[in-house]
């Protein structure tokens, strides 16, 4: 029989959270009335205790709401801080309301922002604790859980390396369902077949049971689940979708009818906003920064060529709907009359002697900081292409559009990784996506940071 340890954590989060809370309301009581004098007066601490029984119940109802306790072992471990300050929040809200229509509940506004404050910062470490204790168990051989794979295909492998390299979920693969021919002599050990499942569950003491069948081989599904029916194992089906979309699989539920979204947009609502904002102040802390550079290239511009000092050319954004994305002019105003629309190589005799140190050193780009602060661009996403461009390659290199599920960037995961000017396509592409599926204000942080130092100077920029 397989073991629930996540109720059993579930009920640890609980005991501790709501211990967390009952602290936090009275130690922001005490706080409040004794660092800042209070010109009402102190109320009495009576009151104080008399509240604490609903701010407990307000709590769990909170608390639940944000999902605090859907505890499972395959859940990263300990990605919840927006989840505890959405919790939090909630949490101060119902207190604030309850507060508004019960007169005799205690209430200060700045002991309840106290409360707020301290209620988040103190359940996150406590969380953060457990966790890590957990995950240290869970290394030393405690709390695991012993797994076989079904399907011993590419996304049987995968699963099997997956679960290799993240130890932190407490699972141990001990080998593969398969045919014969299916299992390589490198991976995990072969178990046995599909119908000797019951014996090899019992055989190896397996709790988990991973159905990671190619997309070609569903038609099997009906029996492996008959065969799983008698089994008291807990079972999770890996789908064999990314090779299809191309992108991360998220999931949605509604009335218990699950949806696979495979063309998911990674901004949108509170996400879009933090984006937003992190491209504004950033963009215009940059702008100050280096406006003197830009008004040293703009005049270096004017006196060395003819021509005007900004060129604008058409670029696919969001939605593959076209902008005007602003660059410094680096080549001859009649640089393609001849050619017509081509990439730059390397040593292009259509550049201009300072056109090609700037795009040497990426020094060309620095305009689209105004295409950021307008909206048009992100700091971080993928490299925007030309519209003829992006019609060639859409027909060459499959899920190339998913490119435009996002704004385009000035810098990108693609291009701190040396996946820029004329290399791979391909490989871009898969580092746009991953871009895409992986998305979090850190990971922009982080490419910003990587950006300093690998793209202004690199030996594909020309």
């Amino acid at each position: 029989m397989y073991r629930r340890h996540g109720q059993k954590i579930a009920a640890l989060f609980v005991t501790c959270d709501l211990a967390v809370t009952a602290l936090v309301w009275v130690g922001a009581y005490f706080l409040r009335f004794q660092i800042w004098a209070s010109p009402n007066g102190v109320p009495q601490f009576t009151a104080v205790l008399r509240a604490l029984p609903i701010v407990l119940v307000l709590a769990v109802l909170a608390y639940r709401s944000a999902g605090l306790y859907q505890v499972h072992r395959l859940q990263r471990l300990p990605r919840e801080l927006g989840a505890i300050c959405q919790a939090g929040g909630l949490l101060f809200l119902l207190v604030i309301t309850a507060a508004f229509y019960r007169r005799d509940l205690y209430e200060s506004r700045l002991a309840l922002t106290l409360f707020l404050v301290l209620n988040v910062v103190t359940i996150a470490a406590v969380r953060r604790t457990i966790w890590a204790l957990l995950v240290h168990l869970r290394e030393r051989g405690l709390n695991h859980g012993r797994a076989v794979i079904v399907g011993a295909g590419r996304t049987g492998r995968l699963l099997a390396r997956t679960m290799r390299n993240n130890r932190w979920t407490g699972l141990d693969a001990v080998g593969f369902v398969d045919v014969p021919a299916k299992v390589e002599p490198a991976a995990l050990p072969r178990l046995g077949t599909i119908r000797e499942l019951p014996q090899i569950v019992a055989r190896h003491d397996i709790d988990h049971v991973f159905i990671a069948l190619p997309l070609q081989r569903y038609g099997e599904l009906p029996e492996v689940y008959r065969i799983l029916s008698d089994l008291l194992v807990e079972v999770q089906l890996v789908p064999d979708i990314p090779a299809v979309a191309g992108m991360r699989v998220r999931t949605v539920e509604v009335d218990q009818v699950p949806f696979l979204s495979l063309r998911a947009n990674p901004h949108f609502g509170w996400h879009r906003l933090v984006k937003r904002a992190t491209d504004l102040v950033v963009g215009t802390l940059a702008l100050i920064a280096l406006a003197p550079v830009m008004i040293t290239l703009a005049v270096l511009i004017k006196l060395t060529s003819r021509g005007p000092i900004f060129y604008s050319q058409p670029r696919g954004g969001l939605g593959a709907r076209d902008f005007r994305m602003i660059k410094f002019r680096s080549m001859r105003v009649d640089a393609e009359q001849s050619t017509g629309p081509v990439w730059a190589s390397r040593d292009d005799d259509r550049c201009t002697a300072l056109g090609r140190f700037m795009r040497r050193h990426s020094l060309d780009e620095l305009p689209q900081l105004f295409n950021v602060l307008k909206g048009d661009m992100s700091l971080v996403g993928p490299r925007p292409e030309r519209g003829v461009f992006i019609e060639k390659f859409r027909k060459q290199i499959p899920n190339y559009c998913q490119r435009h599920q996002v704004k385009a960037g000035m810098t990108g995961w693609a291009q701190v990784n040396g996946w820029r000017g004329n290399t791979s396509l391909r490989k871009r592409l898969e580092f746009d996506l991953y871009y895409i599926a992986n998305w979090s204000l850190w990971l922009d942080l982080k490419i910003l940071f990587l950006t300093l130092f690998r793209g202004f100077r690199h030996p594909n920029a020309h």
